[in-house]
């Protein structure tokens, strides 16, 4: 009887990181739909793209903000309630984005999604360890950041999709028949995972006082700048550089996103191994890969490559980072990860910029050089100081004692 309840248990467990993982791939569609959609959404609400791509912006700089402010306000609430109050934030923001009259509407549509996105990552890609048991953490993590990857693949095609089909509206009601799709699984699937501390904005600014957290947020800011400094700007590199069709550029975007699947995957079996290892090699391939390819510009075959072993690295970094930022302060992995999605948004916010800032003035050759640079920066740095710890992952964290709390999956033991 006992056996089979814990198995009952772990299914549930799995069952809900499930639901969080399709509330975060919905939020990640959310995203990116509109990013293949700009020229469309410009011209029909008479802005220039320049302006349109304003609205990106937007949303990185809400999520930026709202990781910190939602998880401190709600940290004494069920984590699930709080999870279904984000993801309608999520369905609210699209069913606006989707009707709204004026380019100043759908801006401030793309704000409250931005507050779901810096929420929701906040606190659902830390649940795995609340939901199975503790062998099972990364493995169930990877699962919750796959929804980042799958989203990537889906929405730029669906994007092409639906503005060869339809309205540019119709990509932001999609993204709300997904959200309640997701709601519905959530509230299905997600057991009880009550609040386990208070968390105040001073926590937050302590979390700075450890030196492991302080380096796995600068090796976080570097990744994300890399990539998105060159990420932006793949399909005009393939359409101006490469010189390949649209449809070609479709493909290579879909077989980037593929292999960030199977490299989020794969980390999380060598990042249980070899945390710093997985981390190290994958931004310095990252590096390689991203500096090759105007230089591989005129081999197709070359470039898709290349694409493939990029977006394969690309996969296990989001993980590795968030992973590495779990193992530095174990009692405060909240605190943590509200930082971390705060460095992310603004890392990709400020990719963006100085990506296109390089391009402008420079070309796409520089930019890709450039963002490879920073990458392999980021790497030097993380190995250098993390190769100084003298104890254990945690080292520099406060030392707390674990206790028994129930989950919903069975008790098990946290750090409180």
């Amino acid at each position: 009887m006992g056996h089979f309840m814990t198995q009952t248990s772990e299914r549930r467990g799995w069952l809900g990181v499930l639901s969080v993982a399709l509330g975060s791939f919905v939020l990640v569609l959310s995203e990116f739909l509109p990013i293949g959609l700009l020229p469309s959404i410009a011209a029909d609400l008479h802005v220039t793209i320049g302006t349109a791509g304003l609205m990106v912006v937007a949303t990185g700089l809400a999520g930026a903000v709202a990781a910190p402010v939602v998880t401190v306000l709600t940290s004494r609430l069920d984590r699930r309630i709080v999870l279904w109050s984000l993801t309608i934030l999520l369905i609210v923001a699209d069913v606006i984005g989707a009707f709204a009259p004026t380019f100043e509407v759908l801006v401030a549509a793309r704000i409250l999604l931005g507050i779901g996105i810096g929420g929701f990552w906040a606190i659902g890609a830390g649940l795995a360890g609340r939901l199975v048991a503790e062998p099972a953490v990364i493995r169930a993590t990877s699962f919750i950041t796959a929804g980042v990857s799958v989203a990537t693949v889906v929405s730029l095609p669906l994007g092409a999709f639906v503005a060869s089909v339809s309205t540019w509206r119709v990509a932001f009601l999609i993204g709300a028949v997904l959200g309640v799709i997701a709601l519905v699984g959530q509230i299905a699937m997600l057991p009880r995972i009550p609040s386990l501390a208070r968390v105040r904005f001073a926590t937050l600014g302590a979390l700075l006082t450890i030196s492991r957290a302080r380096v796995g947020l600068i090796g976080t800011a570097f990744v994300f700048l890399a990539q998105f400094a060159a990420y932006t700007y793949v399909a005009p590199y393939l359409e101006d550089v490469v010189r390949v069709d649209g449809s070609t550029i479709t493909l290579a975007l879909l077989v980037f996103g593929v292999a960030g699947i199977a490299g989020n995957f794969l980390a999380g079996v060598t990042l249980s191994r070899n945390l710093l290892g997985t981390l190290g090699v994958a931004k310095f391939v990252l590096a390689g890969a991203v500096i090759a390819l105007p230089f591989l510009a005129w081999s197709v075959p070359g470039v898709f490559v290349l694409l493939v072993v990029w977006g394969f690295v690309w996969g296990a970094l989001p993980l590795g980072m968030q992973t590495w930022m779990a193992k530095a302060s174990p009692s405060a992995s909240e605190s943590s990860l509200a930082l971390f999605v705060t460095t992310i948004q603004l890392s990709i916010a400020a990719g963006s910029i100085v990506g296109g800032v390089a391009v402008s003035s420079f070309g796409l050759g520089f930019d890709f050089a450039m963002a490879g640079v920073i990458a392999a920066a980021g790497a030097i740095l993380l190995i250098t100081l993390g190769v100084r710890r003298p104890r254990g992952v945690g080292a520099g964290a406060p030392t707390l004692a674990p206790v028994a709390v129930s989950t919903g999956t069975g008790a098990i033991k946290v750090p409180c």
